[in-house]
C-alpha cells in the first residue's frame, strides 16, 4: 500500500469525525476498522449533547463547550457531504438540580404526571439527536471527503519503522506519517494502555401511547429519558465494570424501566420496542485522553466515556491541529495521558 498521511484505528464518532476535519484539511487519511464502523459505542449512545450535566467532571467543561459551537458546522458538513439530515430530536432538558430550580407549579403544568417529591428541577438549554442518525451519515460524509475506510480489520500493533510509522493487521501492513487511536473502549489494546477500560451500559427503548408526548429529555444522576421522535423513548442507562460483555439481562432492563415509571409514571403504560448494551471507553478520572502515545507521530483520543457523541468535533478539531503540529485551540493539560501515572502504578 502507497504510504498514507495518517491512519486512525477505529471508525466510531471520534475516529470517522477526526478523519473527515483532517481530509477536509488535505491531509490524506485511512481509517482502520475492527468491526463494522459506527456499530460500537457510537451506535448505543443516547444523543445527548449534555454540555452543562452537573454530573459531568468540572475539567470537561471548556472542551464540552467548544464541541458544541461546534456542532452546527459539523453536522451541516455531515448533512452536505451523505445527503443525509442528522436533525436535532429535543431543544431542551428537564435536569434534577441540586440548588434551586423550577417552581412546583410550572412542573405540573408542563410534565402534570412528573413524580418530584424531594427532587428540584432546572431548564437546560441542550439538544440531544439520534445517534442512528449520525451512524448512517458519518461514514458517507468521510467516504465522499476523500477517507478511505477499511472495515473487518482491527490493528495488532503500531511500529516506527525505516519508512515511518508501520501499522499492523492480521491481513496486512500499513505505513504512514502519523498514526491516531480513536478505538474506544478497545484502545487499550493496541496501546498497551490498561486505564482506558470498557463500561457497559444497557438500555431500553419504549413506545409511548399516541395520546402521550414527550418533547424534552428528562435526567437525574441515576436516569435519563430521551425522545427520539415518533413517541419513542430511550431509556438509560446502566454503568458496569464486566470486561467486554454485552450481555442483556432482563433484570437490568426491568430496574431502569421501574427507575422511570417512579420518575415519570405514565412510562408503565409504555411498550418495550428495543433493549441493547454498549460498551463506553472509560478512565479513572472521567475524561477523555487527547495526547501522544507510544512515539513520535503517534496519538491517541479516547476514553469520552458517556459524552463521545457531544465532544466528537471538538475532538476532531483539537486532534487535527496536533497532528498537523498546531497549537491546539484548547488547553490540553486536564487530558494528558501523564495524569494517570499514580494509577498505573
Amino acid at each position: 500500500m502507497d504510504g498514507v498521511d495518517v491512519i486512525i484505528a477505529g471508525a466510531g464518532i471520534i475516529g470517522l469525525s477526526t478523519a473527515l476535519e483532517l481530509a477536509t484539511r488535505g491531509a490524506k487519511v485511512t481509517v482502520l476498522e475492527r468491526k463494522a464502523a459506527m456499530q460500537e459505542a457510537s451506535w448505543a449512545a443516547a444523543g445527548m449533547l449534555a454540555a452543562h450535566d452537573p454530573e459531568n467532571p468540572p475539567q470537561l467543561r471548556p472542551l464540552s463547550e467548544l464541541s458544541i459551537r461546534l456542532y452546527p458546522r459539523f453536522l451541516a458538513r455531515i448533512e452536505q457531504l451523505s445527503g443525509k439530515t442528522v436533525p436535532l430530536r429535543t431543544s431542551a432538558t428537564l435536569q434534577q438540580s441540586h440548588t434551586g430550580g423550577i417552581p412546583p407549579e410550572e412542573i405540573a403544568r408542563v410534565v402534570p404526571d412528573l413524580n418530584d417529591v424531594g427532587r428540584q428541577f432546572c431548564w437546560l438549554e441542550e439538544s440531544s439527536l439520534d445517534p442512528r442518525d449520525l451512524c448512517a451519515a458519518l461514514p458517507l460524509a468521510a467516504l465522499a471527503a476523500g477517507v478511505k475506510l477499511i472495515e473487518s480489520t482491527p490493528v495488532s500493533g503500531v511500529q516506527a519503522s525505516s519508512h515511518g510509522i508501520e501499522v499492523v493487521t492480521p491481513d496486512n501492513r500499513y505505513f504512514c506519517h502519523a498514526f491516531l487511536n480513536c478505538c474506544g473502549a478497545w484502545a487499550g489494546a493496541i496501546a498497551g494502555y490498561s486505564v482506558i477500560a470498557p463500561r457497559k451500559g444497557q438500555m431500553v427503548v419504549v413506545q409511548l401511547p399516541p395520546d402521550l408526548h414527550l418533547d424534552f429529555v428528562i435526567r437525574t444522576a441515576e436516569l435519563y429519558l430521551v425522545p427520539r421522535g415518533d413517541g419513542r423513548v430511550v431509556i438509560g442507562a446502566s454503568v458496569e465494570s464486566v470486561g467486554y460483555d454485552k450481555t442483556i439481562h432482563q433484570d437490568t432492563i426491568q430496574a431502569l424501566l421501574q427507575k422511570a415509571a417512579h420518575l415519570w409514571p405514565p412510562v408503565r403504560n409504555a411498550r418495550i420496542v428495543e433493549t441493547w448494551a454498549g460498551l463506553r471507553p472509560g478512565s479513572p478520572d472521567g475524561l477523555p485522553v487527547l495526547d501522544t502515545w507510544g512515539g513520535k507521530n503517534c496519538w491517541i483520543a479516547s476514553g469520552h466515556f458517556r459524552n463521545g457523541i457531544l465532544l466528537a468535533p471538538a475532538t476532531a478539531q483539537l486532534m487535527c491541529e496536533l497532528v498537523l503540529g498546531e497549537k491546539p485551540s484548547l488547553d490540553l493539560s486536564p487530558f494528558h495521558s501523564d495524569r494517570f501515572t499514580e494509577v498505573c502504578a
